[in-house]
């Protein structure tokens, strides 16, 4: 764990009684993450710690609650729910999970990481909002125009908490694989059991970046500790997100899950947003899934079981990068036969990724360059020729090995690909272990 919260100006909102709570809060969980640190002074210091960082958050819960008051703040007892959350119900679990572990190193870290997550997220959301820091609630919007102020709020916040300048990729972000990916999963319900489903997917290094630093970590590599603070400021960036949504007015979170690249695919249907930014840091993506799209997948977390399931989470995404020697395979085509059928036949001695269009295909050049792509020449609206044209075209892709796996065999498209100076030309009426052949023999080309 990094042994301080990095206090910033811009953590100021220009409210003195505010300000000065928030600098006394920090204060406290950086003595906190110090004593930490001794294993002598552990429980005793988190057991009189918990109690004043608790004294102290709700004195200043208590005085933000009458501030608000004061200015008639219009988004006054949707904050005030979200205090009441954090004391009513945050707090009281991490003190049980501190108590019936008779304050264990996890616990300990637990909570250290849970109030700190929280401290960053809601500071840089919700209590800059109450000067007017951010946008205010939409009314009435068309789904296009909803999708619009959804880019925008997402860029603003972004600026606001990490200070770095959001850009829309694509709006059309299609389950693609990052390079070190983590998937967020969230599960909210409202008070007719109608649920809505919200994914943050993020690549590794932009949480390191911002929560990690933030937390004055040095690593480059994701800890329990980072990846629970970053649960919680992440919660608050959706949940200020879905404030402004008449579409997700009522909602409260009740589940979430970490999910594999596999498992995020499954239950990756029909999203009614998609949106795909680069930071200039790393890469994250903001989806929203309709009630119906809802299947499960992945554990439950709760106070209980968080430490642990954080930390095998990440352990299977370390057991899975061990195995990155591979060679990456990117399939491009609109068929799901076809593709399910490549991954088949060399998922076991390639990593194997699909798209299902020429779009989707550059989106997962971008974010999880492959050593070769097998294209597809027949697909709609984007076709294999164009996608080459658009590979070729950009000079980071240019020299990406690009096979043709297709069964056009007439000689006017043969020729008409060739300026594009594919690696070869794959038909798919070929035995597959022909076709497995000709990869094999291509890489063992290569590398001999």
């Amino acid at each position: 764990m990094g042994n301080q919260l990095v206090w910033q100006d811009r953590f100021n909102i220009g409210v003195d009684v505010i300000d000065r709570e928030h600098r006394k809060l920090f204060s406290i969980m950086n003595r906190l993450l110090a004593f930490s640190e001794q294993e002598d002074k552990m429980q005793w210091v988190c057991q009189e710690g918990l109690k004043y960082f608790k004294d102290h958050a709700m004195k200043h819960f208590a005085e933000e609650e009458v501030y608000m008051a004061s200015i008639s703040y219009k988004g006054y007892e949707s904050h005030r729910r979200i205090h009441d959350n954090f004391r009513r119900n945050t707090l009281p679990a991490l003190e049980r999970e501190l108590q019936q572990s008779n304050y264990s190193g996890d616990a300990i870290s637990h909570f250290l990481s849970v109030c700190a997550g929280w401290l960053i997220g809601h500071t840089l959301t919700e209590d800059r909002a109450i000067t007017g820091a951010v946008m205010s609630k939409w009314e009435n919007l068309l789904p296009e125009e909803e999708e619009l102020a959804v880019k925008q709020l997402i860029t603003h916040l972004v600026k606001d908490m990490f200070q770095l300048d959001a850009r829309l990729i694509s709006d059309r972000y299609g389950a693609e694989k990052f390079g070190k990916g983590i998937y967020y999963r969230m599960i909210y319900k409202n008070q007719k059991n109608e649920k809505w489903e919200v994914f943050m997917v993020f690549e590794e290094k932009l949480l390191l970046e911002t929560v990690g630093k933030m937390m004055g970590g040095k690593s480059d590599k994701m800890s329990v500790v980072i990846m629970n603070a970053s649960r919680y400021a992440v919660k608050q960036f959706v949940e200020r997100i879905l404030e402004h949504l008449p579409t997700a007015d009522g909602y409260e979170l009740q589940d979430e899950n970490l999910l594999s690249f596999e498992q995020f695919q499954k239950v990756f249907t029909k999203p009614q947003c998609s949106l795909l930014f680069d930071t200039g840091e790393g890469y994250f993506a903001y989806c929203a899934m309709p009630p119906h799209a809802l299947k499960k997948a992945g554990a439950s977390i709760v106070t209980e079981n968080a430490v642990t399931e954080v930390r095998n989470y990440l352990k299977h995404n370390e057991e899975q990068r061990a195995e990155e020697h591979k060679k990456k395979l990117l399939i491009i085509d609109d068929s799901d036969t076809v593709c399910l059928a490549m991954q088949e036949l060399l998922g076991k001695d390639y990593d194997v990724t699909a798209a299902k269009s020429g779009m989707a295909g550059i989106r997962c050049l971008t974010l999880n360059r492959p050593d070769l792509v097998l294209l597809d020449y027949e697909m709609p609206v984007c076709d294999g020729v164009q996608a080459l044209q658009m590979i070729r075209s950009e000079e980071d892709f240019a020299k990406i090995p690009v096979f043709f796996l297709t069964g056009r065999v007439d000689k006017e498209s043969i020729t008409r690909v060739m300026p594009l100076r594919p690696e070869g030309y794959l038909l798919k009426s070929q035995q597959p272990a022909d076709i497995k052949k000709n990869i094999d023999g291509y890489f063992r080309k290569k590398t001999g």
